[in-house]
């Protein structure tokens, strides 16, 4: 496995000029930023969320750009208001999720009805009004799954790429991208140790043994921006990124204050790992630059079209075995410099 995470090696991908952008999930974490980095390079973007404050918030901070920023209050699994949301969109970026592990754990049906009923909406409204090109923002916890979040991201990569098979005569295409843990984003383990350094209370570590995939908000928006632009349909694009372990990612956090720990035990459905390709994919992925790129298994069923466009993936080398996080670990100036990277001051 190759950690690649600190190296910069391409460029920043641009959209065609003044797209129309349509962001689901706009006030999260991945959603804000992608929705900032739109605006900023002169797009109109479509803000989709159920939460009115975030939105206001949005406004706030977005709202002299010219017109530019249209923000919609909606939910996903509201089809009508989807396809409402999407008029004279050209492309989507669903990043629209229940993301937290314990959460949907303890609520199923409603991970299902938002990541798995929610996602097809987005494949229906799309299809149905002619978007060009839709990106799903996925997760490594979809890899091999043991929670309940991860199986609904599963399903959620496999809707979008079996939607690929039946676009008929429409032109739209879709596409996945999978993250490890983005650094700083809400409700992630350097906010939470964030929140116990200034409590002055020790850090919590689920386990000492947890391995973790990390990379930045700017390397996940460009990953997005980047797959948008480079998709044939039906692909998974991965950021090659570092991973390390929880108790090195604390100690580093931690800084020169005094260490002090505890150990509190694996929350129901984590894993002690996490996956960025298994060994089923390892076969079909390549490595573009710095972005693994898994094709999918079932491309004798594609359109001839996007068939087509996969032979400028067949020169290239293929994986010889599967990303895991447990593999080529960051050692701590490293972790050091990503959190720099990342912008991450505790």
């Amino acid at each position: 496995m190759v950690n690649n995470m600190l190296n910069n090696d391409i460029q920043k991908p641009i959209i065609s000029e003044k797209s129309r952008v349509l962001v689901t999930g706009a006030c999260g974490s991945v959603g804000s930023a992608l929705v900032r980095r739109l605006v900023e390079d002169g797009h109109t973007v479509c803000a989709l969320d159920q939460s009115e404050d975030g939105l206001f918030k949005l406004d706030q901070e977005l709202g002299e750009v010219g017109g530019r920023l249209r923000l919609f209050m909606g939910n996903v699994r509201d089809e009508d208001r989807l396809r409402r949301a999407m008029d004279g969109v050209e492309v989507v970026f669903h990043c629209a999720a229940m993301k937290h592990v314990y959460l949907s754990e303890y609520n199923p049906f409603e991970a299902m009805q938002t990541n798995i009923r929610g996602t097809q909406n987005v494949i229906e409204a799309a299809l149905s009004v002619g978007v060009e090109r839709v990106v799903l923002t996925s997760s490594d916890k979809a890899v091999n799954p043991t929670s309940t979040m991860g199986a609904t991201k599963l399903l959620g990569e496999r809707l979008f790429i079996a939607a690929n098979h039946f676009v008929g005569a429409h032109k739209t295409k879709f596409a996945c991208v999978r993250f490890g843990n983005v650094l700083n984003s809400n409700g992630s383990v350097l906010q939470i140790f964030k929140r116990q350094l200034d409590r002055n209370i020790p850090l919590t570590i689920t386990s000492k043994d947890m391995t973790r995939f990390f990379l930045t908000m700017t390397d996940a928006v460009d990953l997005c921006i980047d797959a948008s632009e480079s998709m044939a349909g039906g692909e998974i694009f991965v950021r090659s990124m570092g991973s390390c372990d929880i108790m090195s990612l604390a100690k580093a956090v931690n800084g020169d204050r005094p260490f002090k720990y505890s150990e509190i035990g694996i929350k129901p459905g984590e894993k002690l790992y996490e996956e960025l390709v298994t060994e089923e994919e390892a076969p079909r992925t390549v490595l573009v630059g710095s972005t693994y790129v898994v094709l999918p298994s079932t491309v004798d069923l594609m359109p001839d079209d996007i068939q087509y466009e996969y032979a400028k993936y067949d020169e290239l080398k293929r994986l010889a075995q599967p990303l895991r996080s447990d593999a080529c670990l960051l050692n701590q100036s490293d972790i050091v410099s990503m959190l720099d990277l990342g912008k991450v001051h505790v």
